[in-house]
C-alpha cells in the first residue's frame, strides 16, 4: 500500500475581510461549513492520513462540527500569526511521528481542491530530488495584465513566469520546521512554506494546479465555492 501524508491546516484566523463576526471558515455553503467541506474533500484522498487541524485559543466552533470527531482528526492551538500556527501543527506532528517524512499544509478556506491536483503535488515525494529541490506548491500562471500602482497605474508588470501560489504546499516535516524556524529567528516575513524554504536556499517546484482552488477570503467567493462544490 503506499504512504499516506499528513496534512497540517492553519484555521486560526478571525477573517476580517468577510464582513462578519463568523471566522471564514466557520461560514456555511450548502449546508456545510467552509472547514468541512475542505476537511471532506481532503479525507477522499486515498494517500491523506492525518489531518491537524490548528485553532484559535478562543474557538468554540470546530468541536461542535462532525469532523471533529473523525478518527484522524486532531486539533492543536494556534499563535498569533499564520505562521505560528502551521509551525504549532508541523512540531505536533513531528513530536507524535505520524504517517510520513512529508506534509501538506492546506489553507483552511480552500475547499475546492481537486483531488487530480492533489496526486500530482504528492508524487514529488516519489521522485529523484535535484538542485536542492525538496517539495513544492500547486499554483497557476497568471493570466490577466499586472498593474503597479495605489490610486493611478505606475507600470505595467510582466505577468511572463508569474505565478498565483495555491495550496496545499507540500514538503518534508523536518526540514520545513527548521526553514520556518529558521526565518522566524532572522526576522524574515514568511507569506506561505513556500517563502520559508525559499529563505533557506531550497528551489521549490511549481506543479500546475486548477483556478477553481480558491480561497474564501471575500463574500462574492462563497458564491463561486458553492458553484465548484455543486458541480
Amino acid at each position: 500500500m503506499s504512504s499516506q501524508f499528513s496534512v497540517v491546516i492553519p484555521a486560526a484566523g478571525i477573517g476580517r475581510r468577510m464582513n462578519s463576526d463568523t471566522p471564514k471558515q466557520y461560514l456555511t455553503i450548502l449546508n456545510q461549513t467552509v472547514i468541512e467541506h475542505t476537511i471532506t474533500r481532503l479525507n477522499q484522498h486515498p494517500r491523506v492520513g492525518t489531518i491537524v487541524v490548528v485553532l484559535h485559543p478562543d474557538d468554540r466552533h470546530f468541536e461542535s462540527l462532525a469532523v471533529a470527531r473523525l478518527a484522524n482528526v486532531f486539533t492543536v492551538q494556534g499563535g498569533d500569526e499564520r505562521v505560528d500556527s502551521v509551525l504549532a501543527g508541523l512540531s505536533w506532528l513531528s513530536s507524535h511521528h505520524l504517517d510520513s517524512e512529508w506534509v501538506l499544509v492546506h489553507d483552511a478556506p480552500r475547499p475546492c481542491i481537486p483531488l487530480s491536483d492533489l496526486t500530482e503535488l504528492i508524487k514529488l515525494a516519489e521522485q529523484p530530488q535535484a538542485l536542492d529541490q525538496s517539495g513544492g506548491i500547486l499554483a497557476y500562471r497568471v493570466r490577466d495584465t499586472m498593474k503597479r500602482g495605489s490610486d493611478i497605474i505606475l507600470a505595467t508588470e510582466s505577468r511572463e513566469h508569474l505565478w498565483h501560489a495555491l495550496t496545499p504546499q507540500f514538503f518534508p516535516l523536518e526540514i520545513l520546521i527548521n526553514a520556518i524556524e529558521k526565518a522566524q529567528l532572522d526576522r524574515v516575513l514568511i507569506t506561505d512554506e513556500a517563502s520559508a524554504m525559499e529563505y533557506s536556499g531550497y528551489t521549490v517546484a511549481l506543479v500546475e494546479g486548477s483556478s477553481k482552488n480558491i480561497k474564501i477570503t471575500s463574500p462574492d467567493d462563497l458564491k463561486l465555492a458553492e458553484f465548484y462544490l455543486s458541480n
